[in-house]
């Protein structure tokens, strides 16, 4: 049996996170909002309205292809009608782009866990409008509609057909999701559909150069989700090649729950839409003093700075991963470093362990945490410096928090500092050998009880003593 090779395109519907819908000013965010409360004559279609474009729909959108590396940022991009009839399309047409998108021509290098990055070409990016949502209501036998969601601005990017395995289709969305929260374009929370897929799936014999008949699969609502949908058609299309049949072109729904795949219809070709020129609509115009000012905007993007982090900051490249993310992060590690002025690595450590732990364990952001960059220099500092232990600079972060005073003075103000008095350490020392006899005979047959020791030394002190200098005392007593 000859080897099989996928080619994978994906077709990816992205909502901004604008305050106002892309044509009128409704709320564009009803997620959680009773149904049909988020509507207006223009979004529900009624008859003799009219469409306005919202200016930042175009800003995200001019940003986004600049960040994907589209060649043509068109200066004049045209809005078209693709007409289908969906209960929850109340218009009975899409406003969307077709022949003249807003960006063209893009690639996206994805970084690969195992293998040489892969850059996925973007054939367009256009602006459009989503349509509602239609929900069924199995107990009653009827099918409930939600106009809500008519309006919220979408962009639809469509790749080339260079992915090959359904794990590369899920590491390109999950490099997406973090480019559009990087970008602040879209919260792109696929659960919430700010982030949407559909793959199209086909096969060739290895080493082959054509392009087969393809599948589409829609209804994908996680990345997982588009893993294992892929990798089930893929699959399927093997064995049906196999068998001497030949792949159809259909629209396929994917079952989470039931990790199956079914028939929805044959798929649809460009002139069932019947596309025409949108008629209420003007051109969107990007002149080139616009277009500069939007660019402006544009921040370093997450795989540059990763790099750079390594080379400037000589960081491993999982800490420079982890540490570009998410943006507020990697803005928080960097003013850090700047207000430290020391090792950046000793920073890096500060920040995946423990400012991470307490941004997961509050659901917040760097950008929302109390804990200024400035602080969290002055408390590794002191750590540092060995005027208090890390234990205690750990347990100060909160204190800091609350307070919103600076580490230098709860230290001064509760008597933080460290213990590292010969003296005083060693009578802790003592006052912990009297009190464990039994613990200092066990220790002359299993010495590394000695952390043992140095743990009652720091409890006794409330985590201040100098842990290497207690162990030393400890050692010296204890060899008596």
């Amino acid at each position: 049996m000859p080897a099989y090779e996928p080619v994978l395109g994906l077709e990816i519907h992205i909502q901004l996170n604008t305050r106002s819908k892309v044509f009128c000013a409704c709320p564009a965010d009803s997620w959680g909002a009773p149904p049909n409360t988020h509507i207006c004559p223009v979004c529900s279609g009624l008859p003799g309205v009219l469409p306005t474009l919202n200016q930042a729909v175009v800003e995200k959108a001019v940003l986004l292809a600049a960040a994907v590396h589209c060649a043509d940022i068109q200066a004049e991009s045209f809005f078209d009608r693709k007409n289908y009839f969906y209960p929850d399309l109340p218009k009975g047409y899409q406003i969307t782009q077709y022949d003249q998108p807003i960006g063209r021509n893009g690639w996206f290098e994805v970084p690969m866990p195992e293998g040489a990055p892969r850059r996925v070409t973007i054939h367009k990016m256009h602006i459009e409008e989503d349509a509602g949502k239609t929900v069924n209501d199995p107990a009653r036998g009827v099918r409930l509609i939600d106009m809500n969601r008519c309006g919220v601005p979408l962009i639809e990017m469509v790749t080339g057909p260079d992915l090959r395995s359904g794990e590369e289709a899920a590491q390109f969305l999950i490099r997406l999701r973090q480019l559009l929260r990087w970008l602040d374009v879209s919260e792109a929370d696929m659960e919430r559909g700010h982030l949407r897929c559909d793959a199209n799936v086909s096969i060739r014999e290895a080493g082959a150069t054509v392009l087969n008949p393809k599948t589409e699969i829609k209804n994908v609502n996680s990345i997982d989700a588009v893993r294992n949908a892929i990798e089930r058609e893929i699959e399927r299309q093997i064995k049906e090649v196999s068998a001497g049949r030949r792949i159809e072109a259909w629209t396929l729904d994917w079952d989470d729950e039931q990790q199956t795949l079914k028939k929805m219809r044959s798929k649809e070709t460009e002139a069932d839409y019947r596309y025409f020129r949108e008629p209420d609509l003007l051109s969107a115009r990007v002149s080139a003093e616009w277009r500069d000012a939007i660019l402006a905007r544009l921040p370093e993007l997450p795989l540059d700075r990763r790099a750079r982090f390594m080379r400037q900051y000589h960081l491993p490249a999982y800490d420079s991963s982890i540490l570009t993310d998410e943006r507020s992060l990697s803005d928080y590690f960097e003013a850090t470093v700047t207000a430290f002025g020391g090792e950046p690595k000793t920073i890096a450590n500060w920040v995946q362990n423990e400012i991470l732990r307490l941004l997961n364990d509050q659901g917040l952001t760097a950008a929302q945490l109390a804990l200024t960059p400035t602080h969290l220099a002055e408390l590794v500092k002191l750590v540092e410096a060995r005027t208090i232990t890390r234990q205690t600079g750990v347990g100060l972060i909160p204190k800091v928090i609350a307070s919103g005073h600076s580490p230098q003075a709860m230290v001064e103000a509760e008597g933080l500092s460290q213990i590292s008095g010969d003296d005083a350490l060693r009578a802790l020392a003592q006052q912990v050998i009297a009190e464990n006899a039994d613990q200092v005979e066990a220790y002359h047959k299993k010495p590394t009880l000695i952390k043992w020791f140095v743990g009652q030394v720091m409890r006794k002190s409330g985590g201040k003593a100098n842990a290497p200098l207690a162990e030393k005392i400890l050692t010296e007593l204890l060899s008596k």
